[in-house]
């Protein structure tokens, strides 16, 4: 499902790119990712940003899951695609969850862990409207518990975000 993602992403970014620029200082929006996200996105200069994000996710009544992470992005241009950029980086996000399940492991369990993300994904402005689209994939290794800590190759996200210049 995520490869079928990325692809209609990035055709829909190449279908709109003879009109595109890339200029764009800061950008606010949605990650639509595990779990959703509020994304803030601030240009250091032409090509060094940072990303900022804060998510949550509840799954019934027994857990909720919340994610607060800080990326460091280096951008550069894909030549003859205006307005399209390609970003590496890294940077560090906290996890907190909660399982509620007193029914079936006869307890609650509360955990907090650290992650070290690397990112790579491609970027997106639209030329005549201050819409940014982005598409990313931010494996993890979480430092934690033997339940949710290790490496995490399942994160990443399509965002959508408002531009400022």
């Amino acid at each position: 499902m995520k490869h079928l993602i990325f692809t209609f992403v990035l055709a829909f970014c190449c279908t709109f790119a003879v009109s595109a620029q890339s200029e764009y200082k800061s950008a606010i929006g949605l990650r639509f990712g595990y779990p959703a996200s509020i994304t803030f996105k601030q240009f250091l200069n032409e090509k060094n940003a940072i990303e900022v994000y804060a998510g949550f996710r509840r799954w019934g009544n027994y857990l909720s899951y919340t994610n607060v992470g800080a990326l460091y992005q280096i951008h550069a241009p894909i030549k003859g695609v205006e307005g399209l950029q390609w970003y590496v980086g890294g940077g560090a996000s906290a996890f907190i969850w909660k399982y509620d399940d007193t029914y079936n492991f006869g307890g609650d369990f509360n955990n907090f862990n650290l992650g070290v993300s690397g990112c790579l994904g491609l970027d997106y402005k639209f030329a005549e409207y201050p819409i940014n689209l982005s598409v990313d994939w931010v494996p993890t290794f979480v430092i934690g518990d033997a339940y949710y800590g290790g490496f995490r190759g399942d994160a990443g996200a399509l965002s959508a975000r408002y531009t400022f210049r």
